[in-house]
């Protein structure tokens, strides 16, 4: 998507998960002639249904910011499905990620209370104070590993046909704007 790599990740030139996201999505997306908020995400370079990413291992859907950052790996990349497993759980699965792929970077957000700040609350009688924290790990798409188990590999189904286009016409039509889908202009 972009021909900017990551910097690394330690001491002064570390930069921001903020800047690496923006960097790759949107910058990205404009040095290669593409405004992504204007160019629809599915377009004819995608191999994949049109689906959420998810977790191969534990079926849990990916959110937030992840989403944008796996459906732009998906159609970089040209991958066929929306699975996605982290190295440990290739292994696990008795698989193993094929030598020589790069991961795509997602990121984990939640908030923690230290043992000190619960120590220092219950002795005060006070509600103890969370930190939050930002984690960022790879994972890679079940296309980049082998020997999987089969169910692990199989790509979403695409959506039954007319099951979306009809309500986004209606949507369409009810804001009075003159389009058709598919950039057929009425």
């Amino acid at each position: 998507m972009s021909r900017h790599k990551t910097p690394p990740r330690s001491g002064k030139d570390r930069t921001s998960l903020y800047d690496e996201i923006s960097i790759k999505i949107i910058i990205g997306e404009l040095e290669a002639g593409r405004v992504p908020w204007v160019q629809p995400w599915w377009t004819a370079a995608a191999k994949a249904p049109l689906a959420m990413p998810t977790n191969a291992a534990t079926g849990r859907g990916y959110s937030s910011i992840n989403i944008l950052i796996l459906l732009g790996a998906v159609i970089e990349h040209g991958f066929s499905g929306q699975s996605w497993l982290s190295f440990r759980q290739a292994l696990s699965l008795g698989g193993k990620v094929r030598k020589g792929e790069r991961g795509t970077t997602v990121v984990y957000a939640d908030r923690f209370v230290p043992d000190d700040e619960k120590r220092r609350a219950r002795e005060i009688g006070e509600d103890p104070q969370t930190i939050p924290f930002l984690k960022r790990f790879a994972v890679f798409n079940t296309a980049q590993c082998e020997n999987l188990p089969e169910g692990i590999t199989v790509a979403a189904p695409p959506a039954p046909p007319g099951l979306i286009e009809p309500s986004v016409e209606a949507l369409i039509a009810a804001t009075g704007i003159n389009f058709r889908i598919g950039g057929n202009r009425a």
